[in-house]
């Protein structure tokens, strides 16, 4: 998981100067994902379920993010490929833990 946010803040390194805000929203839901998988430790089921579907949204935002980052060409497309290939299995493994 921490290999997910490491990537992002990378890739939130290479965005041109100007580009604050969209810095900020990787970077929240970069650490949305894993913040939101502790806390659904210790919880009763129930609970783990709605954290678990917390972590994936951050999760599918960040793969949004990594499309954007494409279209802008501020990244190589291996590193957003590798990404994209990242956050496909953290989604997938949130999906079932859901």
């Amino acid at each position: 998981m921490h290999l997910h946010t490491e990537l992002a803040f990378r890739l939130i390194d290479l965005l041109p100067k100007g580009n604050a805000s969209l810095a900020d929203q990787p970077r929240q839901a970069a650490v949305s994902t894993p913040l939101n998988i502790a806390e659904a430790t210790g919880k009763a089921a129930s609970e783990r379920a709605h954290y678990h579907r917390i972590a994936r949204g951050s999760a599918m935002e960040c793969g949004a993010i990594v499309d954007v980052l494409r279209l802008m060409r501020v990244a190589p497309h291996e590193e957003l490929d590798r990404g994209k290939l990242l956050l496909v299995r953290v989604v997938s493994m949130l999906t079932r833990m859901v």
